[in-house]
C-alpha cells in the first residue's frame, strides 16, 4: 500500500449505514421492517412527496390512484412484496399509498427525474485475481439518500434470503441472494411508460432465482411499467445484462469477462428507444467508457479491494464514477434543482455471500463487509 493511499485512508469516515435482519413470513418481514425503521422511513415519505410537488403539484387523492394502479401487478408478480409494502405500512405507521409511493419513486415522479444514476459492473472469474467474480455498482440519487440508506437481509420462510443496500422502506433495490446470485441496476430513459410491476422490484425478483438464465426469462415475462437495466451475475459463471423498455429487451454479453453499464440504451437493437439527450447522455457515455477503461486496464488484477479505489475514481472529471455534491453545477449548470451525488457504493461476491458498502461518496467513506447470517 503506497503512503499516498495510507494519508487518504486516515481521511476518510469509518461511519456505515445501519444494518438490519428480518425473518418470518413476508408481512411479519414488512412489519419488522417498518417498526425497526420508522423514523427513516417516515422522512423518506416527505421527502418523496416534498421533491414531487417542488415541481410538479399532485393532489393527495391524484398520488393515492396513481400508485395503487401498480399494486395488482405486485399482487399477480410477487404477492410476497405486497405482503411486505403492507407490513412496512403497519410497522411504521403510515398509509398503504404512503408505503407504495417508496416502491414506486421514478414511475410517480416521472415529470422531473434526473437520469444520470449509477453505473454498474460486473467481472467473470477469469478477469479477477482470485477467482472470485463480482459485481456492484456507485448508486446515484439525490443526495437526501445518504441519510435513508440501510442494508437489510430478508429471510422469508419460503424463498432465498437476501441480502440488499435499500432506502428504509423500500422492498428491493440492490444486491445478492444467498444462492450465489447478483443483481444490480441502472435507471433507462424510453417512451411507454406505464402502471405495471415497479422498476426496483425487479432487480429482488431476479434475486427469487438461482442463476441469470432463468431471472432473465422471469423478468422478460413480467408486465413492467418502465424502463430499466438489469445487470446479474451467478456462482457458476453466468453474467448478463438485460436493457429493456416495458415492452422490449436486450441482452449484452461480457466481453473477455467483463460487463458495465450507465444510464443509456447500448444494445443496437434498443437505441432507437433512447430519450436521454444533451449533458445527460454525455454524463452517461463518459462514465461508461471510463468504467469500461478501468477494467480492462486491471483485467485479471481485479478483486473487491481494487474495485473499491475504481469505484472512487474521479478521473474523468466533471462526469464521474465518484460524483460528489457540485458536480452538478457544471453539468447541468441551469438546473438550480439537481443535487446528484454517488450516495453509496456496493459491490458484491455473490458466490461468497459477501457485499461491500460504502456510504457515499466513496471517496470520503470506508467499506464495510456484510454477510449472510446463515451459510
Amino acid at each position: 500500500m503506497s503512503e499516498q493511499t495510507r494519508e487518504k485512508q486516515k481521511d476518510r469516515s469509518l461511519e456505515s449505514f445501519p444494518f438490519y435482519r428480518f425473518r418470518g413470513t413476508h408481512r411479519q418481514i414488512g412489519q419488522q421492517f417498518g417498526e425497526a425503521c420508522s423514523e427513516l422511513i417516515q422522512k423518506h415519505r416527505d421527502y418523496a412527496r416534498n421533491r414531487l410537488n417542488s415541481k410538479y403539484h399532485v393532489s393527495t387523492k391524484r398520488l393515492q390512484e396513481a400508485v395503487l394502479q401498480y399494486r395488482p401487478f405486485v399482487q399477480k408478480y410477487a404477492p410476497g412484496f405486497d405482503e411486505e409494502v403492507l407490513g412496512i405500512a403497519e410497522g411504521a405507521g403510515i398509509t398503504l399509498e404512503e408505503a407504495y409511493l417508496l416502491q414506486l419513486r421514478a414511475e410517480i415522479n416521472h415529470y422531473c427525474k434526473s437520469n444520470t444514476e449509477c453505473t454498474t459492473f460486473a467481472i467473470l472469474a477469469e478477469a479477477t485475481s482470485n477467482g472470485v467474480p463480482l459485481i456492484g455498482q456507485n448508486c446515484d440519487l439525490p443526495a437526501f439518500y445518504s441519510e435513508l440508506g440501510v442494508v437489510v437481509e430478508y429471510v422469508p420462510d419460503e424463498g432465498p434470503a437476501c441480502l440488499m443496500l435499500t432506502p428504509a422502506g423500500q422492498v428491493s433495490y440492490i444486491g445478492i441472494n444467498n444462492l450465489g446470485m447478483g443483481t444490480f441496476a441502472n435507471f433507462l430513459t424510453c417512451d411507454g411508460w406505464k402502471p405495471g410491476f415497479p422498476r426496483y422490484m425487479l432487480s429482488r425478483l431476479a434475486l427469487t432465482k438461482r442463476n441469470v438464465e432463468e431471472a432473465v426469462d422471469l423478468v422478460r415475462h413480467v408486465e413492467r411499467a418502465s424502463s430499466r437495466n438489469l445487470i446479474m451475475l451467478d456462482k457458476n459463471g453466468g453474467a448478463a445484462d438485460l436493457e429493456n423498455t416495458p415492452n422490449r429487451d436486450a441482452i449484452i454479453q461480457p466481453e473477455n469477462g467483463l460487463l458495465a453499464h450507465s444510464n443509456h440504451y447500448t444494445a443496437e437493437s434498443l437505441l432507437a428507444e433512447e430519450r436521454l439527450h444533451g449533458v445527460e447522455l454525455e454524463n452517461s457515455r463518459v462514465r461508461l467508457n471510463r468504467m469500461q477503461e478501468l477494467l480492462k486496464e486491471n483485467h485479471g488484477k481485479l478483486n473487491a479491494q481494487l474495485m473499491q479505489e475504481i469505484l472512487r475514481d474521479r478521473g474523468s472529471y466533471p462526469h464521474c464514477l465518484c460524483q460528489i455534491q457540485g458536480d452538478e453545477k457544471v453539468q447541468s449548470p441551469g438546473d438550480k434543482g439537481a443535487d446528484i451525488i454517488t450516495f453509496a457504493s456496493v459491490i458484491a461476491e455473490p458466490s461468497e455471500g459477501s457485499l461491500w458498502v460504502a456510504i457515499g461518496p466513496p471517496n470520503q467513506f470506508e467499506y464495510k463487509r456484510y454477510s449472510f447470517s446463515e451459510g
